[in-house]
């Protein structure tokens, strides 16, 4: 599942790359956003019942955090390439990983992934764009707190109600943030392009991890998702014709490698939600 939702993330991120040069960073954000949040509002349609008021505060936070990280990676991605910019991100997951991981071998994995992690974004060699990198480093912060964020709505609220009440809320944030900017340059045909991006991404993805983290550690979560960059790598070659160096091929070496030692490692011992057990 989380596999899956990576390819969909890098694929959709590929399409919202040319979208970028017709109607902006924040404009192609707010489009896959706004999107997204009516499509999971329609297909779930929340139950109050569903949440406690607590679940349901975590639920909103999880939204506004949503909105943070893209925004922000979108804006990374007018300034740097496709696979810097996952890879810097991707920090954030790493964090999570390293803070959350015990002892012995399993500090192996985040490990071995930050050595791929330099390696694909080479920091030493000064041409990355500075703004870039800080948005990108941005988005890894709140990148680190959705992975949280989502176990614990994945945790406490039953089935997708969870993402029916943090898209919508990403949706909004996005559109008080983003839209004034973008409403004058949007047109029939990119709103119906942002309506299948937002089913690329983020719906099907964000889905899928919320199950994901349903069933494994947020330190093997963490690592796992690390090997994003290496899917970046793939999707920006193929699709946007930028072409990795010898350095960013061995970091996609390191970063897979922690990835299936992190995933081999990490399940959790239980992944039944508390309100199944603890009804509202």
């Amino acid at each position: 599942m989380a596999l899956g939702a990576m390819l969909c993330v890098q694929f959709g991120l590929a399409i919202s790359v040319a979208l970028i040069d017709r109607v902006g960073p924040e404009g192609a954000a707010w489009l896959r956003l706004a999107w997204a949040g009516v499509l999971m509002a329609l297909i779930v349609r929340p139950r109050r019942s569903a949440f406690t008021r607590r679940s349901f505060g975590y639920c909103v936070l999880l939204g506004v955090v949503t909105a943070a990280v893209t925004l922000l990676f979108m804006a990374a991605l007018q300034r740097i390439p496709l696979g810097t910019a996952s890879a810097l991100e991707f920090l954030g997951p790493l964090g999570v990983a390293v803070a959350t991981a015990g002892g012995g071998r399993r500090m192996l994995w985040p490990a071995l992934a930050a050595v791929g992690v330099l390696l694909l974004t080479q920091p030493w060699s000064g041409d990355v764009d500075m703004i870039g990198v800080l948005f990108a480093l941005g988005a890894a912060v709140c990148w680190a707190c959705y992975i949280l964020l989502t176990q614990r709505v994945g945790d406490a609220v039953v089935g997708a109600n969870g993402l029916a009440v943090s898209m919508p809320t990403a949706g909004l944030v996005a559109t008080v943030v983003a839209g004034p900017m973008v409403f004058d340059r949007i047109t029939p045909e990119l709103i119906l392009i942002g309506f299948g991006l937002a089913l690329v991404l983020p719906v099907i993805p964000f889905t899928l991890e919320l199950l994901a983290l349903r069933r494994l550690s947020t330190s093997a979560f963490g690592t796992l998702m690390c090997l994003e960059p290496a899917f970046a790598l793939g999707i920006g070659l193929l699709i946007l014709h930028q072409t990795p160096g010898a350095l960013a091929l061995a970091g996609v070496a390191f970063v897979v490698v922690a990835g299936l030692g992190a995933a081999r490692a990490g399940a959790r011992s239980s992944s039944m939600p508390a309100e199944a057990v603890h009804p509202a």
